[in-house]
């Protein structure tokens, strides 16, 4: 009996910056293969992807026979697909945002029944730490900001409108729940739905977000994380830990150069674990 292990075939749906980076880095995997390749636009993927690596039906995922299914497209996908992909395949959702509808989520975790549903940490510092102490039922608060330049931010309205009054100082965008944000910032606040996730005992509602625009902060996107454990809270005598994660961007980049390392690692991290939700 041969010793070898089989590859992992991983399917890419979105070919943005990301989507690229991802295919670039399993086509150069020893132990991964690219299954398909996804982009709603298929132009973009001419002379980029083999034609027979590119995925023009995205309801077909299934004949391409993929073990790992990795989302790095819109929140969208996930509504969409999310219980078919499951339903065939480990699935990565690299849009969290999506999770923070409710009705999506409950879909998502019932069908992650026979395979497993992974949410990658991406920018969040100590998610395993937030995790074991949501579990154990000792995790108190927890608190992310996220601090960017105006231009590396996508938002919908009334966030937009703040961020483009930005000019000459920074300007707090938002600041409560995260489920309320996510749909206001779906591309900006994944790091939040990660924090969500982890800190399953608090959940979108629980977790809170600030996100602040900082025309003075060029180069770098600020991620900063408070967490609140067990303790005696209100007399200033709980467990605490903060971090503040600076991660070099380009300008008008929505996701920071060190979070595309962590999007591959989630991925080869990305299997073996069973059915369920993972943070990866």
């Amino acid at each position: 009996m041969s010793s070898e292990k089989s590859e992992v075939r991983v399917g890419v749906v979105g070919f943005g910056h990301l989507g690229q980076y991802l295919y670039e880095k399993v086509n150069e995997s020893d132990d991964h293969e690219v299954a398909f390749v996804w982009n709603r636009t298929l132009e973009t993927l001419e002379r980029k992807v083999p034609a027979d690596v590119i995925l023009a039906d995205l309801t077909k995922f299934a004949e391409r026979k993929p073990d790992l299914i990795v989302e790095v497209a819109h929140p969208s996908i996930s509504m969409q697909y999310g219980p078919m992909f499951l339903g065939s395949a480990d699935y990565m959702v690299g849009s969290p945002t999506a999770l923070a509808d409710q009705h999506v989520e409950d879909q998502l975790r019932q069908a992650a029944k026979h395979h497993g549903m992974y949410i990658p940490a991406g920018a969040l510092w100590g998610g395993g730490d937030i995790q074991k102490m949501a579990d154990r039922g000792t995790l108190q608060g927890l608190r992310v900001t996220m601090t960017k330049h105006p231009d590396h931010f996508r938002l919908a309205s009334p966030l937009h409108e703040k961020n483009a009054a930005a000019k000459d100082k920074p300007v707090t965008l938002y600041d409560g729940p995260v489920r309320g944000l996510c749909p206001l910032a779906p591309n900006n606040v994944n790091t939040m739905a990660a924090a969500s996730i982890a800190a399953h005992n608090l959940g979108f509602d629980g977790v809170q977000g600030c996100l602040i625009a900082d025309p003075s902060l060029t180069e770098w996107h600020h991620v900063e994380v408070e967490v609140t454990g067990p303790g005696n809270q209100a007399a200033g005598q709980a467990f605490t830990v903060n971090t503040l994660r600076k991660n070099p961007a380009k300008k008008g980049a929505v996701t920071g150069s060190a979070t595309y390392a962590s999007f591959f690692s989630s991925l080869l991290r990305a299997r073996g674990m069973g059915p369920g939700v993972h943070l990866c």
